[in-house]
């Protein structure tokens, strides 16, 4: 085993014994720092030993390569957290990418829902909810709108997700990552709902989810589920076409966000790692404080027409 293999399984047993990262997270990394360093190989440099000029010049070839911005930004957060790593370990007594500016991109938002048409679609789920598999569709949509949760946390939770009063979540995420989750009193009156109906779906492979199901995991699928959002969509008259689980879950993020939610209370609800995952929707945020200063400072009033200077 070479020193660079050596060093990279090092990092990745790290990343993966004291933060949790996923399988695919790992291998990501793994591959972005075996190309690296390949580069630096053909070059007769150890990975331990590039400094600031190798990096750039990998992160230029990277983009004379046609790589987006948005990978070659990941390549560089690969590299930040190697060396960040042989930074801690005393392996190297700098980090060479710390005055590397990452490459301006903006990742594209999924398409949004508006209130409005949030609240079209929670009222057409509620209009049967006397039924099984009305009150399931019902709880199902008020706790995904509720939570923001990804559609495979939200179908394979577990009945030992429902915490305290039942007005918690206590969700497993990415890499068993843990994270209580609030609902709302909406979501809550439909849990308890659907809870009268769940025994309708209870199999034996089912008995420890709260959405069970005939499927072979024991629970209910997130192809069914899609199925499901996509049959109320066209109910309540919106393009179902352009709506889906994720789509909910980025309608939670902007209408906490544009109702003056914290962007660290929102990552930590939806279960992101990282807070630049969530920056994505920073947009909102500037429109907000935008609004707050055309709103507010007096300047700005003393700007309005028809008012005298």
């Amino acid at each position: 085993m070479s020193q660079d293999t050596y060093l990279i399984d090092a990092f990745l047993e790290m990343l993966s014994a004291e933060r949790g990262a996923a399988g695919n997270t790992l291998a990501a990394y793994g591959r972005d720092l075996a190309d690296f360093s390949q580069f630096l190989k053909k070059q007769g440099i150890a990975i331990e030993q590039a400094n600031t000029d190798r990096i750039e010049a990998y992160l230029s070839r990277l983009a004379q390569q046609g790589l987006s911005a948005a990978t070659t930004a990941r390549r560089l957060s690969a590299l930040r957290q190697f060396y960040r790593f042989l930074y801690s370990e005393a392996i190297r007594p700098d980090d060479p990418t710390q005055t590397i500016a990452a490459p301006k991109h903006r990742r594209p938002l999924p398409h949004s829902l508006s209130e409005a048409d949030v609240g079209l679609l929670l009222a057409t789920a509620q209009q049967d909810t006397d039924s099984p598999k009305g009150a399931r569709t019902a709880c199902l949509m008020e706790l995904l709108y509720a939570t923001g949760l990804r559609v495979s946390e939200l179908v394979g939770l577990p009945l030992s997700a429902l915490a305290g009063e039942r007005d918690m979540l206590l969700v497993t995420g990415k890499g068993g990552r843990e994270r209580l989750v609030p609902l709302s009193p909406a979501a809550c009156a439909a849990l308890d709902n659907y809870l009268r109906f769940r025994p309708d779906f209870q199999t034996a492979k089912g008995t420890a989810f709260l959405f069970p199901s005939r499927a072979r995991s024991g629970h209910l699928t997130r192809h069914r589920f899609a199925q499901i959002l996509s049959e109320l969509a066209i109910q309540a008259g919106l393009p179902h076409r352009k709506i889906s689980p994720h789509t909910l879950r980025h309608a939670f993020a902007t209408h906490l966000l544009s109702r003056g939610a914290d962007l660290r209370a929102v990552q930590q609800m939806l279960g992101h790692a990282d807070i630049s995952t969530t920056e994505i929707y920073t947009h909102i945020l500037d429109a907000r404080m935008q609004q707050l200063v055309q709103t507010h400072h007096p300047l700005a009033r003393l700007n309005k027409p028809g008012h005298d200077s």
